[in-house]
Formats: C-alpha cells, sequence, structure tokens
C-alpha cells in the first residue's frame, strides 16, 4: 500500500500549490535522485572509464552499477544496456545504426498513426535514403491497435516494426508480447518506444521478447538528457554506433584500422553525462521501491476517477474514455485546446496542449490539437477534484480574460 502523503513530501517541487498534470512530458525528480546527481559534482566527480586513481575508480564502479540496476529493472543483461540522452536518441540509434545497415529497398517497416515524432521520423528519413516502405496498421474504432489488426499487414516484405508500448495521447497499452511473437514468425524485428510505459508499468523485455526498447530517464523521476537503450546482444553486435570517438574503440591507427570495443561501450563514445546516468539508477531504485506494481494500481484508481469526473461534463470531447493508463486526452467544447491550458495554467494546473508530437494522430481525431493529463503516482483525487471544477466552470470569456 503506497502512503501518497509521505511520498509526495519527497518532491521538492510539490512542497507549492502547483497541481502538476503534465507527467507524460516530464516527470519531478524526489530529493534522493537531486541529491544523487549533486553528490557527484561535489564529492566525485571525474571521468569513467579514464582514470587510474581512486576517485575514477569510485565514478566506474557507480556509472558501470547502473547497468545493473537497469538489468534488474527491465529484466536483461547488463551488457545490454546502453546509456543514452533520452528515448530520441535510443530510437534513432536503431533506425539509422540496424535498419539502415540491414534493411534494403523494397523492404517493408510496420509503423502506427499513433507513434511519436521520435519513432516515426527516423523512419521516413529510410524511406528517402534507401527506399523502404511504411505500412501503418489500421485502428479499431476507438483508435486501438489489436492484435488481427496487426497481423492483417503481416508478410514476407516486412523486415520491422517500429511500435510504441504506450500511446502518449491515447494512453491504450499495445500488445507487444503478441506483436513480437507474430513478427518473429516472419523474421521480422521489433523495436518498442518504451517512453510512456517503462515509468508505469512494468517492463520485461524478456517476456516481451521485443528487439529493442528505448526510454528516458526524465519520465521516471530522473534527471534530462540520459536514457537507456536496450537490444538484445547479438543485435547490438549488428548495430554501426552513430557516434564514434574517445571511451567507443579499442585501437585505431594511421591507417585508418579501428577497431571498436564491445557491446555497450562501443555506443557511448566521448564524456557520458555521469552524474545524470548515477541519478537515473536512483530514480530507478526509488520506483522499486515502491514497487511497480503499487505505481500501476494507483495509478488506474486515479484514472478511474478522473474519467468518471469528466464523464459528468458536458461540456468536453473526451477522446479516450476507456484509456488503460493515465493519459486522458480531451478538449473544451468551443475553446481552442491551448487558450484552456493558458487558463488552466493560471489556476496553477499544469497540462499539456497541442499534438503531443503525435502529428498523424491528428487525422483520426479530427481535431488539430487536444488537452492532455497525464498522471503519476504522486498525484492525488483533490487535484483531479480541482482540475475537475475549473473545467466545469470555464467559459471562452474566463480563457480570453486571462490571454489579455
Amino acid at each position: 500500500m503506497m502512503d501518497i502523503e509521505k511520498i509526495r513530501k519527497d518532491f521538492p517541487m510539490l512542497q507549492s500549490d502547483i497541481i502538476y498534470l503534465d507527467n507524460g512530458a516530464t516527470t519531478f525528480k524526489p530529493q534522493a535522485v537531486i541529491e544523487t546527481m549533486d553528490s557527484y559534482y561535489r564529492q566525485y566527480t571525474a571521468n569513467a572509464h579514464r582514470g587510474d586513481y581512486k576517485l575514477a575508480l569510485h565514478v566506474d564502479q557507480a556509472y558501470e552499477n547502473v547497468r545493473n540496476i537497469v538489468a534488474e529493472f527491465i529484466n536483461c543483461d547488463k551488457d545490454e544496456v546502453v546509456f543514452t540522452s533520452g528515448a530520441t536518441e535510443g530510437l534513432n540509434m536503431i533506425a539509422q545504426g540496424y535498419c539502415r545497415r540491414h534493411l534494403h529497398k523494397g523492404d517493408v517497416i510496420i509503423s502506427t498513426y499513433a507513434e511519436h515524432a521520435s519513432n516515426i521520423l527516423p523512419y521516413y528519413r529510410l524511406k528517402e535514403e534507401i527506399g523502404v516502405e511504411i505500412v501503418y496498421v489500421p485502428f479499431d474504432k476507438d483508435g486501438r491497435i489489436t492484435v488481427d489488426n496487426f497481423r492483417s499487414v503481416m508478410n514476407e516484405k516486412v523486415k520491422f516494426i517500429a511500435i510504441n508500448c504506450v500511446s502518449n495521447v491515447l494512453g491504450y497499452i499495445n500488445p507487444i508480447k503478441e506483436i513480437c511473437a507474430i513478427a518473429h514468425q516472419y523474421g521480422a524485428l521489433v523495436a518498442v518506444d518504451g517512453a510512456q510505459s517503462v515509468p508505469h508499468i512494468k517492463t520485461d523485455v524478456k517476456e516481451l521478447d521485443c528487439d529493442f526498447l528505448a526510454f528516458s530517464a526524465h519520465k521516471l523521476c530522473g534527471p534530462t538528457g540520459v536514457g537507456v537503450l536496450y537490444g538484445k546482444k547479438k543485435l547490438l553486435e549488428e548495430t554501426e554506433p552513430l557516434l564514434l570517438g574517445g571511451g567507443s574503440n579499442a585501437r585505431f591507427n594511421s591507417c585508418g584500422e579501428v577497431l571498436l570495443k564491445d557491446v555497450p561501450y562501443k555506443f557511448e563514445a566521448g564524456t557520458q553525462p555521469i552524474g545524470e546516468v548515477i541519478a537515473m539508477g536512483e530514480a530507478i531504485c526509488y520506483l522499486m521501491n515502491i514497487g511497480m506494481d503499487n505505481i500501476t494500481n494507483y495509478e488506474h484508481q486515479l484514472r478511474d476517477h478522473l474519467i468518471g469526473s469528466l464523464k459528468q461534463l458536458n461540456n468536453l470531447n473526451l477522446y479516450n474514455p476507456n484509456t488503460d493508463t493515465g493519459i486522458v486526452t480531451f478538449n473544451v467544447k468551443g475553446i481552442f485546446a491551448q487558450d484552456v491550458a493558458s487558463y488552466l495554467g493560471n489556476k496553477n494546473i499544469c497540462l499539456r496542449s497541442g499534438n503531443h508530437c503525435a502529428k498523424i494522430l491528428v487525422d483520426f481525431l479530427h481535431t488539430p490539437a487536444t488537452l492532455r493529463c497525464s498522471l503519476y503516482f504522486y498525484n492525488t483525487m483533490e487535484e483531479i477534484d480541482k482540475l475537475v471544477k475549473e473545467l466545469q466552470d470555464i467559459t471562452i470569456e474566463k480563457c480570453i480574460d486571462v490571454i489579455l
């Protein structure tokens, strides 16, 4: 059982009257994470994998221990954990480092209309550069990806699937395990955007049998500018690094002969964000101490309360009343989404407005912008009630007054 009052005391940003409901974009950081990163910069700053002195050894151990933490968190081997700048870099590494090398003209990549820009734009580039084809899985009437609909687009020409585990707009959990099983029957690989899933639901890459997975630390109470790319070791060995430099090579000579290090180190050229990596490990430990199942269950309670309350209002268009997660997307009738967000922001309630980097999805939703409320385990029922009260009383005149 989670003690929400105790948990909220861990977060300095929650010690004000702010109501933060934009957790799909980024999350607040607990004091333990802040102190962990501060400790690196104050007490043992040195490069990882570069020094032959005790201080550097301490950094090496702290840095590499995070691979063990991540491996436990998502159930993989530590050599399959690559540190990145975030999900965007990880997803681009998959597209440019693996697909560009192994896919050919006429090969098919399957994706969905609900992908974040980071998980579709890299494949648009491959379409231009090498002539791959992109096929989208059809939605059902609610905007979900079903196993049957996925199966309907699979054939021998499909070589790769790029898909999110959780839509950052509609909040649906895609059937990744079933998708991976079907894809592998055809010899295709599956890369999963885990940015919206890993922070909220227990993730076991071996159970899912996905080939790649990328996620960001800042969406799971960690620092910005750091994340993880998971890949099956054999596939990482077949993937070219995007960057070359110090730390990624074992040796090179004036003839141009280069020997890269083994995975995962060949992907981590240059000086890494060491303090951020170590703080990411602390954030993951924080989540594991609470328990991912506890986090999921509590978020479902928040979601049910929010959806039930919003359904009582007759001035809203609710786009995902059956969302699987704490992502709830809606509009106020007759008022542009950004105007509503500005009005709520003036009341110290933080929501996201816009297309949420899923720009193809607007065609399905038939609106250029929506409001997105994205919940996390430190939110409360009382915060939801305050949001709903403001939405109940909102008018276009009130929004104009705030804008002016």
